[in-house]
């Protein structure tokens, strides 16, 4: 009786070894019995996944910067433009004011000088019609002036 207790144990290890023995094929299963390729190619699916992903996105921020820079470049250069235009149009004032300080008939006292965008508007009082047409000309002669719009009135006398 004592032998079939320690048959019976034993012819179970071995059969049990047996089995494990079998399934452990060199280079068919890994340790957790998967298969290595069917691992191998999972695991490239989500790498390739976001390389791409990370590709389009590095893409996407080069093309955003890109615009970004684009979009400061020309707000600058519109910028430097009104600055310009500022400086053109003070200047055309000055100089307009300066001619009509010359004219003895004009004053430069009693017209106010106006100048954007190169068009300018006189403001204020002539003592006679000639003078008024006078400050038109004188205007209009200055370098970088577009237009004249000539609201002076003519003192009555």
């Amino acid at each position: 009786m004592n032998k079939p207790m320690f048959v019976v144990p034993t012819l179970a290890v071995l059969l049990a070894s047996a089995a494990l023995v079998g399934c452990d094929r060199p280079g068919d299963q890994t340790a957790t019995g998967q298969r290595t390729d069917t691992v191998v190619a999972r695991s490239d699916q989500p790498g390739a996944a976001t390389r791409d992903r990370s590709s389009q996105t590095a893409n996407d921020a080069r093309g955003t910067a890109r615009d970004m820079a684009q979009d400061t470049k020309q707000a600058g250069q519109q910028a430097g433009e009104r600055t310009g235009n500022a400086v053109n149009d003070a200047v055309i004032s000055t100089t307009i004011n300066a001619e009509l300080a010359k004219d003895k008939s004009l004053s430069a006292m009693k017209i106010d000088v106006d100048t954007s965008g190169g068009r300018v508007a006189l403001n204020g009082s002539a003592p006679d019609t000639a003078a008024k047409e006078r400050a038109t000309q004188l205007a209009q002669n200055v370098k970088g002036v577009v237009s004249v719009n000539n609201q002076l009135t003519v003192q009555q006398k």
